[in-house]
């Protein structure tokens, strides 16, 4: 699975941005997917995962009720990260992933996790 990230941006404090994850490779559907960020000299940190049916997600605390992600299974293309409330320490690089094993029904949150990362996409919050 090869990953292209995109969407980031730079926004005010309280705005919302929408990043995409696209995944070449036929075989998508059968990986859960999450996104991680790093911020300038911090380790990279997970912020959201779903699984590979989309019917299980999890969330880091910090993004609890502010971020959702989603996958589009119809077309098993994309994945998605909608982040509203948007604070900023959620300044960062944000990066999709894919899980190392296809098939799992649970979701998983280690960057050890996860085999295929994407280039990363900026996103700049503004006070």
């Amino acid at each position: 699975v090869q990953l292209q990230a995109s969407g980031g941006g730079s926004v005010q404090a309280g705005g919302s941005l929408r990043l995409s994850c696209a995944a070449s490779g036929r075989t998508f559907k059968l990986y859960g997917m999450g996104w991680f960020r790093q911020a300038p000299g911090k380790e990279r940190e997970f912020v959201a995962a779903i699984n590979w049916s989309g019917g299980s997600t999890d969330y880091a605390d910090s993004v609890k009720g502010r971020f959702t992600i989603s996958r589009d299974n119809a077309n098993k293309t994309t994945v998605y990260l909608q982040m509203n409330s948007l604070k900023p320490e959620d300044t960062a690089v944000y990066y999709c992933a894919a899980d190392k094993a296809a098939w799992r029904r649970t979701v998983v949150t280690g960057t050890s996790d996860f085999g295929s990362w994407g280039q990363g996409t900026q996103v700049t919050v503004s006070s």
